[in-house]
């Protein structure tokens, strides 16, 4: 692989025994790619907190790979996320995302302020940095936050004040167009920005599951890409190998448009991830 590049992966908390038996075997699988680090989700209203916490310290303890810990102002305190901060540092994670979060009803939602809590991503970065000892990454995205309503410069000037009050990384939401990603490096570059951006990568193996996300987040899913899945939805196995390929090749496109990595989606599966990863190092 090209020296200098990021290899990441992200899972979120499992409900339950079995789910937490597939997190760890995916984990095990990916292993041998040796990510640079792995980011563990909050769910919607910061549904699944604690898990977060214990999966979160549990992946540090066991593989050594280092961790992102997600942290989001959704239904807490100020008060509540100092000692959360301060549970991510005793159990040696350095790294967190700072995120305003989803609402219970997801990100389309309004937003609901909890009394004594923070209502801004910036904030929170704010409060991380004042709490010191860990490397503030946040969420970029290409397609637009749904909370600016199309206007993409609200998007970077955003970006910019994270960056400001202590940001040093951003991953991206998941996206299908590598110009996307390139404007928005672009408009941030202009403003003088140096934070990497790093794109989020989400290889489609299920077609009910990518209209979900997309519906929730707002990401508009190209005609070209809707048509091809539309045809053979009713095929697991083929929509599996046309995610893989659109997948590999938009991080090819990313790649050659001097992405600083690649942070992948894996749904808490490893199989296409692999995948994707074996193609790109053969390349190269």
């Amino acid at each position: 692989m090209k020296s200098g590049l990021t290899y990441s992966f992200e899972f979120f908390p499992p409900k339950d025994i079995e789910g937490e038996e597939r997190l760890w075997a995916a984990m095990s699988q990916l292993e041998s790619i040796a990510p640079d680090f792995i980011s563990v989700t909050y769910g919607a209203g910061g549904s699944t907190r604690d898990r977060t916490i214990r999966i979160t310290s549990e992946i540090t303890a066991r593989t050594h790979i280092p961790t992102v810990a997600h942290l989001t102002c959704v239904g807490s305190t100020r008060a509540e996320l100092l000692d959360i901060l301060g549970k991510y540092r005793d159990a040696g994670i350095k790294s967190i995302l700072a995120l305003r979060g989803d609402p219970t009803g997801g990100p389309q939602a309004p937003w609901s302020t909890t009394d004594g809590g923070l209502n801004h991503a910036d904030e929170l970065v704010t409060l991380a940095a004042e709490f010191g000892g860990f490397t503030i990454g946040v969420a970029a995205f290409p397609d637009g936050h749904p909370a600016s309503q199309g206007d993409f410069n609200k998007d970077v000037d955003v970006l910019l004040e994270k960056e400001k009050r202590g940001a040093t990384f951003a991953t991206t939401q998941f996206f299908f167009e590598a110009d996307k990603w390139k404007s928005l490096v672009d408009k941030l570059a202009a403003k003088g920005s140096t934070l990497p951006i790093i794109p989020g990568i989400l290889p489609i193996t299920n077609v009910k599951q990518l209209n979900r996300m997309a519906e929730l987040s707002g990401v508009a899913i190209p005609s070209d890409i809707s048509s091809a899945f539309a045809k053979i939805e009713d095929k697991p196995e083929d929509v599996r190998k046309l995610g893989v390929e659109i997948a590999t090749k938009l991080c090819q496109d990313l790649l050659e448009e001097g992405a600083p990595g690649l942070h992948f989606y894996t749904m808490n599966t490893s199989t296409a991830t692999r995948e994707i990863y074996s193609q790109l190092k053969d390349e190269r």
